[in-house]
């Protein structure tokens, strides 16, 4: 067996209605000073008011920085940084989706450590140390809450990540009964986004692509396939909101020791240029990725495919090969796109066909993810694949 590392968030609370009853899960006292990184929309449904009056009733001195917006900028991140020294905070408490939560963990370690954030980007260069991190999550989808990433928007729309177990939270709290408001829309598409997770990680060529990540991410795709029709048309039912946000916690686990390779390569262009939410980029071409990639037959990517496939799909058809399953398994997962009520096309979201090549471009900025593709990707590939998407 090869050598591997795991890390995860080492503390992990799962139960409906923990977020009300959050500072003993936390064992709050006084003496905490907290930041709350939230957005407007979770501050406006009061979805963060019973964590507030808990920490409140327990005598926490609480800031809330409510300004994170989708794909946040390298200006918000600075804010909540500062919002953090100027209230001499000890605790910082992501609550939200993925944005709040990346946000919610660059902003613990730079008020705790005052590194420059030029040294810490890529992998494994924060030095830290970072104030006291939890994250709650109110979507099935990034599985933040257990990964050491945070991405941020820099520049030109281009996305830039801090990957470092330093950032991983020393508490996730997650409560089902904030995902029950979300609408179809960000449901279908924060789902779709966890199975990418858990597929990529399954089949990475990541050197730490490991048993551990791979049986995680088996686990998320069954629980993610048999409940996502569920969360969409069904969003009040709670075992299905339930089953969501821990597979999105175990597809989180599992990429986060083996990373996510093209399909988030090629996504990112279309969020950071486009302002496409992340998991619906992803869903615009994960199938047009994943078919490239089973192409090569000397990769083994259409092995991993197939072998997700019954996991993902109950009762799918496993019989006839493994070019076969490996080709049901992608369709299915394109039609369930479209089940779901999303956009399936580059074209369905205002991408035009003149924009193919800078995006092309773009996507090749993230190395360090083709570098987990189990297929290498040049920029021409990049393009084929968004044509083929278009």
């Amino acid at each position: 067996m090869a050598p591997f590392a795991f890390h995860t968030t080492p503390r992990i609370v799962f139960a409906a209605g923990a977020s009300g009853d959050i500072a003993a899960h936390l064992r709050i006292t006084p003496k905490d000073r907290l930041l709350i990184v939230t957005d407007a929309t979770i501050l406006a449904l009061g979805l963060a008011q019973p964590a507030i009056a808990s920490l409140q009733a327990a005598g926490a001195d609480i800031t809330v920085f409510g300004e994170v917006e989708a794909d946040p900028s390298l200006d918000t991140l600075l804010n909540a940084v500062e919002a953090a020294r100027e209230n001499s905070v000890n605790h910082v408490l992501g609550f939200g989706g993925g944005s709040s939560l990346d946000v919610a963990k660059l902003a613990a370690l730079l008020a705790g450590s005052h590194e420059n954030l030029d040294d810490a980007w890529g992998v494994g260069n924060a030095r830290g140390p970072r104030l006291k991190l939890t994250l709650v999550p109110t979507t099935a989808g990034t599985g933040s809450e257990v990964t050491p990433v945070s991405i941020i928007t820099v520049g030109n729309n281009e996305k830039r990540g801090v990957s470092s177990p330093l950032i991983l939270p020393d508490v996730a709290l997650l409560d089902p009964d904030l995902t029950l408001g979300l609408p179809p829309h960000v449901t279908a598409a924060t789902g779709i986004d966890a199975m990418v997770h858990a597929i990529e990680a399954y089949a990475s060529k990541n050197a730490n692509n490991n048993p551990l990540s791979r049986a995680l991410a088996v686990e998320a795709l069954r629980l993610l396939g048999a409940n996502i029709e569920t969360a969409v048309f069904q969003g009040r039912d709670k075992a299905a909101r339930s089953a969501m946000l821990l597979g999105s916690m175990l597809a989180g686990q599992a990429f986060a020791n083996s990373p996510v390779a093209a399909v988030h390569a090629l996504a990112y262009p279309i969020g950071g240029t486009f302002h496409v939410p992340h998991g619906l980029s992803n869903a615009l071409v994960l199938p047009h990725v994943l078919r490239y990639n089973a192409a090569d037959s000397m990769n083994g990517a259409a092995t991993h495919y197939a072998a997700l496939a019954p996991h993902a799909f109950a009762g799918i058809d496993v019989s006839g090969g493994v070019e076969l399953v490996c080709g049901r398994f992608i369709d299915r997962l394109a039609g369930l796109s479209a089940k779901l009520g999303l956009q399936t096309r580059l074209r369905d979201v205002g991408i035009g066909e003149g924009d193919l090549p800078v995006m092309a471009a773009d996507a090749m900025k993230q190395g360090r993810l083709l570098v987990n593709n189990p297929r290498d990707v040049t920029e021409a590939d990049a393009l084929a694949i968004y044509r083929t998407a278009w």
